[in-house]
């Protein structure tokens, strides 16, 4: 028979991770994952001003800066073999990383979110073939995926976004389409049929806010995992045209002077695209927790 710690202290750590400790901790996390997140909103929308008074340097213009310069005064995050001042560079690689990601995860929800409600309401035939299609594109590696549309696309902001968004709308569909087919039988839903409205009425009025609860959580976690694989697509070679900074193509520009002893034009982007992926995931995980803090309880036993 288990007995319980007499101490206090030991009865708090010995509480269950289910339990309002866990749940405390996780919305903790969230908020400090939200700050980091906001941070990088601020960035992204401020950099463009910061250029314009003066504050940074242009971050494509090359050869009129000193090469590998240390982390100084005058460059804060020092500059790279081709003149490039790291800071600027990291800062607008910011922009450049949030407008990719969210055309991405965007273009996700607008198809994998009606895919799936129409899916999981009608069922039939179409049911099955949509699914059918989904779990094929659901098994393939994301990165490979992406990877391979981006070599068919080409380079480019929207065309970087598109090679993203293939890989997460099944993610969409399968979460929205397992509510749909749930809800879609409870008592309000049978009687607005019942009441003649037709399926268009019944999905936008009744079935799409009870069936979207989850996507915020799939959504945060869906932009952490796409920035990684846009910093895997820029680090290959195929993510954005040269001109526009890029965290993945300056790390890959990086490892040439690593063995060198020339550190900081790897340290900075990797730390940007590290604590970026952090806060938005923190986010996530914390969404999860308040919305389903049932299903978290479950797991954590």
């Amino acid at each position: 028979m288990a007995t319980t710690p007499r101490s206090p202290l030991l009865r708090r750590f010995a509480r269950k991770p289910g339990s309002k400790s866990a749940a405390s901790v996780s919305v903790v996390l969230m908020w400090v994952g939200l700050a980091i997140t906001l941070a990088f909103i601020l960035i992204a929308l401020l950099t463009p001003l910061m250029q314009s008074w003066g504050w940074l340097l242009d971050p494509t213009t090359a050869l009129q800066n000193p090469i590998h310069q240390p982390p100084s005064g005058d460059h804060w995050f020092g500059t790279t073999r081709q003149g490039y001042d790291v800071f600027a560079r990291t800062l607008f690689g910011t922009r450049a990383a949030w407008q990719v990601v969210l055309l991405a995860t965007l273009l996700s929800v607008a198809i994998g979110v009606p895919l799936g409600m129409v899916s999981g309401y009608l069922g039939g035939w179409l049911d099955r073939a949509l699914l059918f299609f989904m779990d094929t594109i659901y098994t393939l590696p994301g990165l490979l995926l992406s990877v391979t549309l981006a070599f068919v696309v080409g380079r480019g902001v929207v065309n970087a976004a598109i090679a993203l968004s293939i890989a997460y709308i099944p993610q969409y569909y399968r979460v929205v389409r397992n509510h749909t087919v749930s809800v879609k039988t409870e008592l309000f839903v049978e009687a607005a049929q019942a009441m003649g409205a037709d399926p268009w009425t019944v999905l936008t009025r009744y079935l799409f806010l009870n069936v979207i609860q989850s996507v915020p959580v799939l959504f945060t976690l869906n932009a952490a995992d796409a920035i990684l694989v846009l910093g895997g697509l820029g680090f290959l070679g195929l993510g954005l045209p040269e001109q526009v900074p890029e965290w993945g193509a300056d790390i890959r520009q990086a490892l040439d002077a690593l063995p060198t002893g020339i550190w900081w034009t790897a340290l900075f982007p990797g730390l940007a695209l590290t604590l970026m992926v952090t806060g938005l995931s923190l986010v996530g995980e914390g969404l999860n927790e308040l919305m389903n803090p049932l299903q978290r309880r479950e797991n954590w036993r």
